[in-house]
This record gives structure tokens, sequence and C-alpha cells, in this order.
């Protein structure tokens, strides 16, 4: 049996508010999964916490009773089951990215769809991530931060205007793919293998950890590790918090909010 680490930290809403964490780790027997609910721009819908909540219960329940079915159907599953029970339709609902490992004898397998990735190491670094997203126009927030503007209420304007275009790409070609209201996204998901014998460890990272490393370049995937390993997962955590007060209005990361929600799975074979 794999050991499992797990750290959770909540980040602020868009105004800079305390409000609970929309991440969500749910740890099985054989299988560990992620989502990050995406913070609701719409007072009309749940927040994205409250749906990946409800996903990432399904997907538990999908995993745990046929443990042998395709992760992508699976993940398909899952989200027609959460559409159909609350009345989403695409472009109507809310979204979150979702990250499954999964392992067996002989196989440690894995899925992301949408910025939430996982590295596996056999020893190096093996990283399985979806980047679709970060090649869609975010708008013109981040150069508001980057003039001085700071997390404002123009700050949070911005933002949503940002959010409604990215919005328009949501699931299609040449935009991006997320779980929300379209069971077929989950066959667009990034997937991968490895035979068990070859996985030393594996991580599982929201985008308030991954940022460290692939915007913040405070450290690459092995050093989060070997930080992981030696002063537990909070630590990175930690690391990648106070880098983000050391940056309180967003001058050197413009970032839609000034803390993300943090989660970080530690999985030792």
């Amino acid at each position: 049996m794999p050991e499992i680490a797990v750290a959770e930290a909540a980040g602020v809403g868009l105004g800079g508010e305390q409000r609970p964490s929309e991440d969500v780790v749910l740890v099985l027997p054989d299988a560990v999964v992620l989502l990050d609910g995406a913070t609701s721009m719409r007072d009309d819908l749940p927040g994205g916490g409250v749906f990946a909540g409800e996903l990432g219960a399904q997907v538990a329940a999908r995993l745990s009773a046929a443990p042998e079915l395709d992760l992508g159907s699976l993940l398909a599953g899952a989200i027609r089951s959460v559409a159909r029970g609350n009345g989403f339709t695409p472009g109507e609902s809310p979204c979150s990215t979702v990250a499954i490992v999964r392992w067996d004898a002989d196989t440690v397998e894995a899925l992301v769809l949408a910025d939430s990735p996982v590295v596996a190491f056999t020893p190096e670094a093996d990283v399985l991530s979806d980047t679709r997203l970060r090649h869609v126009p975010r708008g013109s927030y981040r150069d508001r931060l980057r003039g001085g503007g700071g997390y404002s209420a123009d700050h949070v304007a911005a933002v949503r205007a940002s959010a409604r275009k990215t919005s328009a790409l949501r699931n299609q070609e040449g935009g991006y793919w997320v779980a929300e209201a379209v069971p077929a996204a989950a066959h667009r998901a990034m997937r991968r293998s490895w035979p068990r014998g070859s996985v030393r460890s594996v991580l599982m990272a929201s985008d308030g950890v991954s940022c460290g490393v692939d915007d913040y370049r405070l450290f690459g995937w092995a050093q989060v590790l070997d930080l992981a390993t030696t002063a537990g997962p909070q630590a990175v955590l930690d690391t990648v918090r106070e880098a983000e007060r050391n940056d309180p209005d967003g001058l050197k990361w413009p970032r839609p909010k000034a803390h993300d929600d943090q989660a970080l799975v530690v999985i030792t074979f």
C-alpha cells in the first residue's frame, strides 16, 4: 500500500476575502482524485468548489464500484450524472479541473483534465500536464497588475471580463477542455501510464501549487518532491505562499488572486 500525504490551504476570493478552499482531494485505497473548482463569476450558479465536491464524489464512487473501468469513460459518466442531476448545460454550469491517479499491482495510470498536473518519478520527473488553458487569451488584467493597478475593484471587473472571454472557448476545438456539462470533455483529457515497478513517487497538484514551478520558478519538480519528502508537503505550500506575500500587488507575477487555493498530494510507492 503506497504512503499518501496531503496538504491543503485555502486562498482568497477575487476581492481578497477569506473563504473555504475550492480544491477537493479524495484518497481511496487504490486511487487519488484531485479537483480544483473554478471560482464562479456568476451569482446564479453554484460555486466551483461545490461542483468539484459533487463531481469528486461521483468519480470516487465509480472508482470504487468499477475499478477496471477506463478512466475517461468513468469521468464522462461522472460529469453526465452531475450535469443531469443539477440541470447544468454547456456554458451554464460551474467547472473544475480533474486529476486522477490509479494503481494496481502492475500499472500506475493518470488522467489530467485542465491545469492540475500529475508528476511521476521513474526516477526522473515525468510531467503529465494539460497546457491548453495557458494558450487561451486571458484579457487585460495582467497588464493592469504589471502597471501597478493592484488588487482593486477595477481588477475584479477586469478578471470578470477576462473570464467571460475565456469561457466562450470552453470545451471546444481551439480552446480548452475542463469538467463542466460536456461529458465528452473527459475523452480529451491527457493520459499516461507507467509500470508500477518503475514508479518511485507521484505528485498531484492544483495550480495554486504548480504555479511555484511553472510561473514563479521557485523550484523544479524534483525539488518539490525533495522538500515534500524531507519537510512535509505543507512546506511546499508555505514556500509558494511566502513568494506571493512578497509580491502582494501582482507586479512580478500577475495572477487573478493574490493567493489561490493550494492542494498537493505525495504518493510514495
